[in-house]
């Protein structure tokens, strides 16, 4: 697994990710019946995850299939 995002946007999904984290799961302590606040919890931490790994998959379907649009233009002429 190859990193496909820099430094500057891992360390700004980290910060982000931790961030979003924090807030849900104070909301959650004061409601734990809100399953919502369970969601966004994970969904930080998908974001914090992202960033300490620096693979960010959604960027790399993007690339790939930005990479297969142009193979098939270059094999139609």
């Amino acid at each position: 697994m190859k990193p496909n995002i820099s430094l500057v946007n891992a360390v700004f999904r980290i910060a982000c990710g931790l961030t979003i984290m924090s807030a849900a799961s104070a909301k959650f302590t004061k409601k734990p019946w809100c399953r919502m606040h369970l969601f966004y919890i994970f969904m930080g931490a998908l974001k914090a995850g992202s960033g300490i790994l620096r693979f960010c998959p959604v960027t790399y379907m993007v690339q790939n299939s930005a990479s297969g649009n142009n193979e098939q233009e270059h094999q139609n002429r």
